[in-house]
C-alpha cells in the first residue's frame, strides 16, 4: 500500500475566512486558536484581520455584568460577572462602601470611586487603562450617569483608548428639579449646568398634591443605568415614571410623559429603528412600547410587544414573587429578568432564555459589551520569539 500523504496546507485566505467565523461571544476561541500554530498566531495578531473581524460581526458582544441597587440597598458585591467562559475582570475598586458601578457602554465601566481629588473612573476591562474624573458642580441628592465615547465617527467596534464623555443627571439636593452635566475628556472639564424646564415644577407640584402622605415628592431621579439614543440621554424619575431627556446637541433637559404610570419596575432601551423604548411587566406579562417621532418632533407611544412570562420565567412562590426588568443590552435584543430564583436573560428574537445570577437585588443590571480578541502585545511577542 502506498504511503498516505499529510493534508494540504491550507492557505492563509481560506484561514482569515475561517477564524472569521468563530463567535464573539465566546472569546476564548480566539485565544486557543492564536496558540496552534505561528499562521494563526500571526493572522490573529493582524490590525486588518482584527478590522475584519469586528466589522463581520457587528455590535460588540456582551462579555459581562455589573449591577446597581437602590440607596436603601447597600452596594453590590464588587465583581464584574463574566457571561462568558473568560474568567472575570479584576475589579477595580477597593471595596470601600461608596463604591459603585454607574454605567457600561462603548468598552467603559464608569465607576463612583471617590479617591484623592476624583470622584469617579472610567476604567476599560479589556485594556486594563484608567480615567479619573472629578466631581461635577452640582449639589445633588441621588444620581446617574452614562459614559460614551466622543471620537468623531466611531462606529464603536473598537473604543479603546479614545476620547469619552460623561452625562451626569442628578436630583438637587435643596432645589425641586433636576440638573444636568457633561465632562469632556478632552477638555478634562465639566460643562456648565443646565436646569430642568417648567415641566419638573408641574410634576413637584402634582406629586405634592398626590401623595402627600409620601416622604418623597421632589422628581427623585432613579439610579438605573441611563439609555442612549442618537443624541440624546434618557433617565427615569420615581413616581409615575416621567423620563428625563437630555438633548446632547442642545444642551438642554426636557420631560417626557411615559406609556405606562401605574407600574415601578420600568426599564428603558435604544430600539433597533434608533427609537426610544420603555418596558415593563403588568401581572405575568412583559409589555413594550416604542416611542415614534414624526418629521415635526411630535412624538406618541405605540406598543409593540407583549411577551407572556408565567411558562418562561422561574419564580420561586408565586404570585407573591413577581418577576421585574432589570435591564436592557443594546444593539443585541437582550433584556434581563429577575426573579427570587435568579437574575435571567432573554433574547427577544427567539425567547431564548439564560440564567446569568443567582437570587439577588437586581435593581439595575449593566452590561458590558465590547470585543475581547487576543492581548495584541503580549501575542506579538509570543510571535517575534518564536
Amino acid at each position: 500500500m502506498a504511503p498516505s500523504l499529510p493534508p494540504p496546507p491550507l492557505i492563509d485566505d481560506v484561514i482569515d475566512e475561517i477564524l472569521l467565523r468563530l463567535p464573539p461571544d465566546e472569546p476564548e476561541h480566539l485565544f486557543r486558536a492564536a496558540l496552534v500554530c505561528k499562521t494563526w498566531l500571526r493572522i490573529l495578531c493582524d490590525p486588518g484581520f482584527l478590522r475584519r473581524y469586528r466589522t463581520s460581526h457587528g455590535t460588540p458582544p456582551l462579555l459581562g455584568l455589573l449591577h446597581r441597587l437602590q440607596v436603601l440597598q447597600g452596594r453590590p458585591e464588587r465583581r464584574f460577572a463574566s457571561t462568558t467562559s473568560m474568567p472575570d475582570f479584576p475589579h477595580p475598586g477597593n471595596g470601600e462602601p461608596w463604591e459603585r458601578a454607574l454605567d457600561c457602554r462603548h468598552g467603559r465601566v464608569l465607576m463612583y470611586m471617590r479617591t484623592d481629588d476624583k470622584a469617579y473612573l472610567v476604567w476599560d476591562p479589556v485594556t486594563g487603562e484608567r480615567h479619573g474624573v472629578p466631581s461635577p458642580d452640582i449639589d445633588w441628592l441621588i444620581e446617574s450617569a452614562v459614559v460614551l465615547c466622543a471620537a468623531d465617527g466611531c462606529d464603536h467596534l473598537d473604543c479603546h483608548g479614545g476620547p469619552f464623555r460623561v452625562v451626569f443627571a442628578a436630583t438637587h439636593d435643596y432645589k425641586d428639579t433636576i440638573f444636568a452635566s457633561v465632562y469632556s475628556s478632552e477638555t478634562g472639564v465639566w460643562s456648565e449646568p443646565v436646569c430642568l424646564d417648567k415641566s419638573c415644577e408641574v410634576y413637584a407640584q402634582h406629586m405634592r398634591e398626590g401623595l402627600a402622605d409620601r416622604a418623597y415628592y421632589i422628581p427623585y431621579l432613579q439610579p438605573r443605568r441611563g439609555t442612549l439614543v442618537g443624541d440624546a440621554v434618557y433617565f427615569t424619575v420615581r413616581w409615575g415614571n416621567p423620563i428625563v431627556k437630555y438633548d446632547l446637541g442642545k444642551n438642554c433637559l426636557s420631560m417626557i410623559e411615559p406609556p405606562a404610570e401605574d407600574v415601578y419596575d420600568v426599564a428603558l432601551m435604544a430600539m433597533e429603528n434608533s427609537s426610544l423604548g420603555f418596558a415593563c411587566i403588568r401581572g405575568s406579562s412583559l409589555y413594550m412600547w416604542s416611542r415614534k417621532v414624526d418629521t415635526e418632533e411630535a412624538a406618541d407611544w405605540v406598543q409593540y410587544r407583549v411577551l407572556e412570562l408565567e411558562k418562561t420565567i422561574p419564580v420561586a412562590n408565586p404570585p407573591d414573587d413577581k418577576p421585574f426588568v432589570a435591564g436592557f443590552a443594546e444593539g443585541v435584543g437582550v433584556i434581563f429578568i429577575s426573579t427570587c430564583v435568579g437574575l435571567f436573560m432573554i433574547k427577544l428574537s427567539s425567547g431564548q432564555l439564560k440564567k446569568v445570577g443567582e437570587s439577588g437585588e437586581y435593581f439595575s443590571v449593566l452590561p458590558y459589551m465590547s470585543f475581547y480578541t487576543p492581548d495584541r502585545g503580549r501575542l506579538l511577542s509570543l510571535a517575534r520569539t518564536n
